[in-house]
């Protein structure tokens, strides 16, 4: 059977450093392929080639047997190959429906009817999302189904997900696995970025690894074994003490450092009250739309109560209600968000830059002047401090793999030496490797008597880090837990 897609020979280099180098890579009919790899091994560069996104340096590619070369997504999409990418493509100030069908308009187009086939489109796909709503207003979650229905919509024979399922519910996650089974009763090719190991073996028809911009292993998926692959991946075994496993005994609690009590915010905060110790680490679980994020966001200065029995947030004993970030900043809390490209850094700036804009954002007014050789100092302490994979200190963030990317986001919330320090999703789109680093930073700042909260929606990741868990639903914790919780236990309270 001739493949739907081959890469023969790929290589692609960034100032004299290959990213991906000499790719032989094949997808058949109907098939999905699961691509997967640590951060910077290659796998979004490789996929951006067959999208159009990346011109390869050298080598070829090929879509039913014939050599082509798209130079846009525009000319892939023509070839039949779409990419539902990691950092939404959505242009936030049209609706989901305009978004739809952006760039496949009609000579003559009706709002209402664009509207209406939108909404019969994404009920077909269960995929609760209203057609008329700006994307700008949409969560994380929701902006993905509609990256995945406008590929779905427009026929493609080839749709590559880069990290699909990041920031989805298991619920949602059922639908999206659903929805790929369906796409290959059609006939319909997919490729599967994923750093979630078990969806990738759950899913996939082969498994391909690559790491260091080489294919290292493309095998069925009936062959390999997580370990297998996690090895494959990174060269190394893995140690389960920190990857994983819990600690066996949870710290003890400091001093209370915060106090959340009755607050409210619209319909997605409702009367919610807990406490944050200083030497621990609080794990918040909760579904998408739990309130969980938004809670930590008031309290960074990011969103606002209610003004009128809006509650109280009591920090380091004081009163406090923060307008803007930068007053929470000053106070001692960072918030290290769970969108990086929106919110995380500056795309165009250098790491070193990126880096030191954290620290001006806590000096203010106190710093007048730019010291560029500060700047590089620091720069250079925090890429070594985190083991930020990248050329140099000056590259700029934008081209680095998604988890140095974390790190970066991560470095310039530390270097404002925080009291208490808010994690939302911190190993989002993350591999492997990477998810180490970050756990063991994690712990390392609650054993230097840091308050620290990690929210995530991946259970296995709040049970490894977390001291104490407490369970939003509905927009209010339900339930605190200890270390030694079930994932039974945890999830009956966020479902109930």
């Amino acid at each position: 059977m001739t493949p739907i897609l081959e890469l023969k020979q790929a290589t692609k280099v960034y100032s004299g450093v290959p990213v991906i180098d000499g790719i032989d890579f094949t997808l058949m009919p109907g098939e999905v392929h699961g691509l997967v790899g640590e951060n910077g091994a290659g796998k979004s560069t490789m996929t951006k080639v067959m999208a159009g996104v990346v011109v390869l340096t050298s080598g070829e590619m090929c879509i039913d047997g014939k050599l082509v070369s798209p130079k846009s997504p525009f000319d892939a999409l023509a070839l039949g190959v779409a990419m539902v990418f990691q950092e939404t493509s959505l242009v936030p100030t049209m609706t989901v429906s305009q978004n739809l069908y952006l760039g496949h308009e009609k000579f003559m187009n009706r709002l209402r009817g664009i509207y209406i086939s939108s909404q019969q489109f994404l009920q077909s796909l269960n995929f609760g999302v209203d057609p008329d709503a700006l994307v700008s207003s949409l969560g994380v979650a929701k902006k993905q189904m509609v990256e995945i229905a406008r590929a779905v919509l427009h026929n493609a024979r080839v749709i590559v997900f880069d990290e699909p399922t990041a920031t989805l519910t298991p619920e949602e996650k059922i639908h999206f696995f659903t929805l790929v089974r369906d796409l290959k009763r059609r006939g319909v090719s997919v490729i599967f970025i994923s750093h979630a190991i078990e969806e990738a073996l759950a899913i996939s028809d082969r498994i391909t690894v690559l790491r260091d911009g080489k294919r290292v292993l493309t095998e069925k998926t009936s062959d390999l074994t997580r370990e297998r692959i996690v090895l494959s991946m990174v060269g190394r075994q893995l140690s389960e003490e920190l990857y994983g496993s819990k600690r066996a005994a949870p710290r003890k609690p400091g001093r209370r450092v915060l106090s959340i009590q009755n607050l409210r915010m619209g319909s997605m905060v409702r009367n919610n009250s807990l406490s944050i110790f200083a030497g621990q680490i609080t794990g918040i679980f909760g579904l998408v739309g739990s309130g969980r994020t938004e809670t930590f966001k008031v309290v960074a200065g990011l969103l606002k109560r209610d003004y009128l029995r809006g509650g109280k947030i009591i920090f380091n004993d004081k009163p406090v209600r923060f307008r803007v970030p930068a007053q929470a900043i000053a106070a001692g809390i960072v918030y290290v968000t769970e969108d990086r490209k929106l919110d995380g850094f500056f795309e165009t700036m250098s790491i070193s830059r990126n880096i030191y804009m954290g620290l001006l954002a806590k000096l203010g007014w106190r710093r007048n002047l730019v010291h560029n050789q500060e700047a590089e100092t620091l720069g250079h302490e925090w890429v070594n401090k985190l083991k930020i994979k990248a050329v140099s200190n000056e590259t700029k963030v934008i081209e680095l793999s998604g988890g140095n990317q974390q790190k970066v986001v991560i470095a310039k919330s530390l270097v404002q030496d925080p009291e208490l320090i808010i994690f939302d999703e911190p190993t989002r789109g993350v591999d492997v490797g990477a998810i180490v680093d970050i756990h063991q930073l994690i712990r390392s700042l609650a054993d230097q008597g840091k308050a620290v909260v990690v929210i995530s929606s991946y259970m296995p990741e709040v049970m490894a880090l977390a001291d104490r868990i407490l369970v939003s639903h509905q927009g209010k914790i339900v339930e605190e837990f200890s270390n030694s919780v079930t994932e039974k236990e945890i999830m009956y309270a966020a479902i109930h």
